[in-house]
């Protein structure tokens, strides 16, 4: 059994930084992407960023491109969000998650609140 446990969520100032964590647990995930979600109040879950299993391809969404940066560690079972100039509409619970090659996302973590203040 796969556990994808979060952590760095926290509360800061518009303008601001956090860095987010995702360890897994239970098996390798070194030939998995790993991913990173998130779910504002009222508002439904939507992708924010993913890295390949090497670690040397990222994608974003637009509304974060440029400000996050995604990363993982050789090993390939730690991945951490890097999220700088925050916006109030960052403001969400963030998710990890875990995806086989070619296959959709079938881990997640439990998340990690993010509130960023104006």
């Amino acid at each position: 059994q796969v556990q994808l446990v979060e952590s760095g969520g926290g509360l800061v100032q518009a303008g601001g930084s956090l860095r987010l964590s995702c360890a897994a647990s239970g098996r390798t995930l070194s030939r998995y992407v790993m991913g990173w979600f998130r779910q504002a109040p009222g508002k439904e879950r939507e992708f924010v960023g993913a890295v390949n299993w090497s670690g040397g391809r990222t994608y974003y969404a637009d509304s974060v491109k440029g400000r996050f940066t995604i990363s993982r560690d050789i090993a390939g079972n730690t991945v951490s969000l890097q999220m700088n100039s925050l916006k109030p509409e960052d403001t969400a619970v963030y998710y990890c998650t875990a995806a086989p090659l070619g296959g959709k996302y079938e881990y997640w973590g439990q998340g990690t609140q993010v509130i960023v203040s104006s």
